[in-house]
C-alpha cells in the first residue's frame, strides 16, 4: 500500500480519477431513473425530539410513551424495564443541559423537510428493486448517543445526535476511523447498509473468508442501487486517500489473499481481521485500512452483476453461495507493478 516517490503522479492520477467519480456521482449531477421517479414511496417522518425535550416529570414521561408506543416498544424496548425506571431515564435525559444543546445542534443538522427529501429517492429505488417492500414510519430521535440506527419491517429511527459530525458539542466513544463516519453525509448509506441485512441472505454453516466477504460485498451493492449517487467513500467509510489507495493496489490486496491461502479460512479471528472494524491491516500494509475483505467483497459482486446483467438485485441477495458468485465474477484484478 505504501508508493514510493516516482510512484506518487500515478497515485495522485489515481486519486484524481477517484475524485471525478465522487463528483459524478453527486447529488448536484445525478439525475434519478426516470422508471425509479415514478415509483410510489411516501416518506411519513416524525420528529420525536420536540415532544422528548418537553419531558421534565415522570408524568410527562409517561405520556410521551402512551402516545408513542411502538417507539417506546421496538426502540426503547419498554417491555425491558422494571417500572418506572425508563420514565426517570427520560426525565434525567430530557433535561439534561448537554443533551438539550446536542439536540439543538442535531435540529438544525437535519430538518424535516431535508431528511424527507433524502430519504424519498432511497425508498422509491427500494420499491423499484423490491415491490413488495413497505415504506415503514420514520422517526428521529435525540438517544443520547445510546444507539445510532434502528430498522425493522414496522419502523425506521435515526438518532440525529450521532450524525451532526465533527461540531457536535458531544460526539459518539468510538475510535477515530469509525467516529469519521458519523457525519451528515454517512446518514443515508448507513441506512441503505442496515435495510440490506433484511434482503441479504447467507449461508449459516461453513462459514469462510470468502463467504463473509461475498456476504458484505452484497450489501455495498445494494447500497450503491439504492444510493447511485453517492460516492465509493462514502458508502465505504473510507477517506479519500484510503479509497485511491486500495482501488490502486486492488491486486496486490487480491493476490494477498491468494498467496496466503485465505479466501476458504474458517477461523473467525483471522476473517475478522480483514472484515472487521481496525484501523489498518497491517497483514497487507500498515496503510491498508480495515475492512478490506469487505470492499474486496465489493469489487467480486460489481465484476459478476457486470458479468451477469440479466441478474437482478433480488437474485443477486438471495443467492448464498459466495463461491458461485467468485466464480461468476470471473474477478481477476491486476497487480500494478510497481514496488508497494
Amino acid at each position: 500500500m505504501h508508493i514510493p516517490a516516482r510512484l506518487r503522479t500515478l497515485l495522485v492520477a489515481a486519486a484524481a480519477t477517484l475524485g471525478l467519480l465522487a463528483c459524478s456521482k453527486s447529488p448536484e449531477t445525478c439525475e434519478l431513473n426516470p422508471a425509479v421517479a415514478k415509483v410510489k414511496a411516501p416518506v411519513r417522518l416524525e420528529r420525536l425530539e420536540k415532544p422528548f425535550f418537553q419531558i421534565r416529570t415522570t408524568a410527562d414521561a409517561d405520556q410521551f410513551l402512551r402516545e408513542h408506543g411502538l417507539f417506546a416498544r421496538q426502540f426503547l424496548q419498554s417491555s425491558q424495564y422494571p417500572a418506572g425506571v425508563l420514565r426517570t431515564t427520560l426525565v434525567r435525559l430530557a433535561t439534561n443541559a448537554g443533551l438539550q444543546k446536542l439536540g439543538a445542534q442535531a435540529d438544525t443538522t437535519f430538518t424535516a423537510a431535508g431528511l424527507e427529501q433524502q430519504l424519498h429517492p432511497l425508498f422509491q429505488h427500494l420499491r423499484y428493486y423490491f415491490p413488495e417492500f413497505e415504506v415503514p414510519p420514520v422517526k428521529t430521535f435525540v438517544s443520547g448517543l445510546s444507539q445510532d440506527l434502528f430498522v425493522n419491517d414496522s419502523l425506521l429511527v435515526v438518532s440525529t445526535d450521532y450524525f451532526v459530525g465533527p461540531q457536535a458539542v458531544y460526539q459518539p466513544n468510538v475510535p477515530a476511523y469509525i467516529l469519521r463516519r458519523y457525519t451528515r453525509e454517512h446518514l443515508l448509506p448507513t441506512v441503505a447498509l442496515a435495510i440490506s441485512s433484511k434482503y441479504n441472505q447467507k449461508q449459516l454453516t461453513n462459514q469462510t473468508m470468502l463467504s463473509e466477504m461475498v456476504q458484505f460485498g452484497k450489501a455495498l451493492y445494494f447500497a450503491e442501487k439504492l444510493l447511485p449517487c453517492t460516492a465509493d467513500s462514502l458508502l465505504m467509510g473510507y477517506t479519500d486517500k484510503e479509497m485511491a489507495g486500495v482501488y490502486f493496489n486492488e491486486g496486490k490486496i487480491w493476490a494477498h489473499f491468494i498467496e496466503k491461502n485465505l479466501l476458504y479460512n474458517t477461523a473467525s479471528f483471522t476473517i475478522q481481521k480483514y472484515i472487521g472494524e481496525r484501523p489498518n491491516i497491517p497483514e497487507i500494509d500498515k496503510t491498508c485500512p480495515g475492512r478490506v475483505g469487505a470492499w474486496v467483497g465489493w469489487q467480486i459482486v460489481r465484476k459478476y452483476m457486470a458479468e451477469h446483467p440479466d441478474v437482478t438485485l433480488k437474485q443477486l441477495m438471495a443467492e448464498k453461495d459466495g463461491q458461485s458468485i467468485l466464480n461468476g465474477s470471473r474477478y481477476r484484478p491486476k497487480v500494478n507493478r510497481g514496488k508497494g
